[in-house]
């Protein structure tokens, strides 16, 4: 399954600080009827992400009832992306290629 979508970037500031941005809840619904088959534990699912030029291996985190992307220091600094901005995202569910 691939789901496009755009969100603005926020900065969890826990005791270990991470980069985020949220899928909205409309996604949110598609990604619960496969997350079953899909998640290795925690509630957390395998994907591929693509921002801008930029494709990497992560995993949606499970949040209030939605899920949140993580977005690695590397990918940051290669698209120029900081806190708060809008970005745009292709998820691809499912272990990464």
């Amino acid at each position: 399954m691939e789901l496009r979508f755009s969100g603005s970037v926020w900065h969890w500031r826990g005791p270990a600080p991470y980069y985020f941005v949220s899928v909205p809840d409309e996604e949110c619904l598609d990604i619960k009827e496969v997350a079953r088959a899909l998640t290795y534990g925690w509630g957390v699912i395998p994907v591929t992400v693509r921002v801008g030029d930029t494709e990497f291996g992560t995993s949606l985190f499970p949040k209030d009832g939605g899920y949140a992307v993580p977005l690695k220091d590397a990918v940051r600094r290669a698209e120029g992306i900081g806190e708060g901005d809008r970005i745009t995202v292709r998820l691809t569910l499912g272990e990464p290629g």
